[in-house]
């Protein structure tokens, strides 16, 4: 453990800062499970109503800085191409 006080911050708001992270992907990864069994029931109405939900929750993620701008938008690429080709 760091013995100087501003270190000894940094390891605290970083630990935060990693729960919310981790918690942020964690949910968005939830939400495409539930767009991949949306897709695998053929329910288009449900499945486009995740990929709103997705869409949203990845490009709010990679504005904080959780995750890359490019990783969101291939993501929501090719969550869409798929809902596309049942649609």
């Amino acid at each position: 453990m760091a013995n100087i006080k501003s270190a000894k911050k940094r390891a605290l708001v970083i630990k935060k800062k990693t729960g919310i992270n981790k918690s942020k992907k964690s949910e968005i990864k939830t939400y495409i499970k539930k767009f991949e069994s949306a897709i695998e029931d053929s329910n288009v109405e449900k499945a486009q109503e995740y990929l709103n939900i997705i869409q949203e929750k990845m490009y709010r993620a990679s504005a904080k800085g959780t995750i890359h701008k490019n990783t969101a938008s291939r993501k929501v690429s090719r969550l869409s191409r798929r809902l596309n080709s049942i649609a």
